[in-house]
């Protein structure tokens, strides 16, 4: 059985972290697979990626079993394993979704919190985890959550490691929709579709405009926006959008 499923429907790629059986905890060889799948994602014809877990579970984190004898240098694997997939994921120039169908625990939050948005089953959780065994968090937990619900409230969340039902998570900001156990995997597909019709290179631009945005000074970030309104002039999308207005027809917009 693989780690790590990607599949395929139309410009929409779902990857899928198979490990059910431990809720599909993180090992050696399933950062291995999502880095493969990930870059599959890279494709100029995936236009949106869904990730998501087989089973009961999101992600619940590192797989513990890995630590029974020797846990080795935790910061060489972190470095080697979880940051590459994490930046992997906002690296892709398209809408990334955590379809989070059961619990998001430890590293598995912070994976859900580096997707662009968040779409939960109502039975999902999410649990920072990382201080009930004396743990910081990582794999940009603590990077992630606070722009997601602010310093103060991150403070209180990771330190305390609360479970937040998928109600309280949408009520923080955490996630944008809660949904139907059983329909989650349909509603994310139709989340996807919908925004891989829209012009990809442009979502791709605005992502990174977002990512500077908190670090940036507003001198700064008038001429980015500026440098990549340039860019995003020069597409296909954008002659398309334009033509479309004019006719007054629906664009059909084509990821270039």
């Amino acid at each position: 059985m693989a780690e790590v499923e990607a599949t395929r429907e139309g410009a929409v790629l779902t990857v899928t972290l198979n490990r059910p059986d431990v809720l599909n905890a993180l090992n050696a060889a399933t950062h291995k697979a999502l880095g493969a799948a990930l870059k599959e994602a890279c494709a100029d014809d995936v236009r949106a990626v869904v990730i998501t877990g087989a089973g009961r579970g999101f992600c619940v984190g590192q797989d513990l079993t890995e630590f029974r004898d020797d846990a080795g240098d935790i910061g060489a694997r972190l470095r080697g394993n979880y940051h590459p997939n994490i930046k992997a994921v906002r690296a892709l120039e398209k809408p990334v979704i955590a379809a989070v169908n059961g619990a998001a625990a430890g590293a598995g939050l912070s994976l859900a919190c580096a997707c662009d948005l968040r779409v939960a089953s109502d039975q999902a959780t999410f649990v920072p985890a990382f201080v009930n065994i004396g743990l910081v968090p990582d794999s940009g937990g603590t990077f992630f959550v606070m722009r997601l619900v602010g310093q103060a409230r991150a403070f209180e969340w990771l330190c305390s490691g609360r479970r937040l039902t998928a109600a309280e998570a949408q009520q923080w900001g955490v996630v944008s929709e809660v949904v139907e156990a059983d329909t989650l995997a349909s509603r994310a597909a139709e989340l996807a579709s919908e925004l891989a019709a829209l012009p990809t290179r442009a979502i791709g631009m605005t992502k990174r405009l977002l990512d500077r945005a908190p670090a940036a000074t507003l001198d700064d970030q008038l001429e980015w926006e500026a440098q990549l309104q340039a860019a995003a002039t020069e597409t296909d999308d954008f002659r398309e959008g334009v033509a479309a207005f004019l006719e007054k027809r629906r664009p059909d917009f084509r990821g270039r």
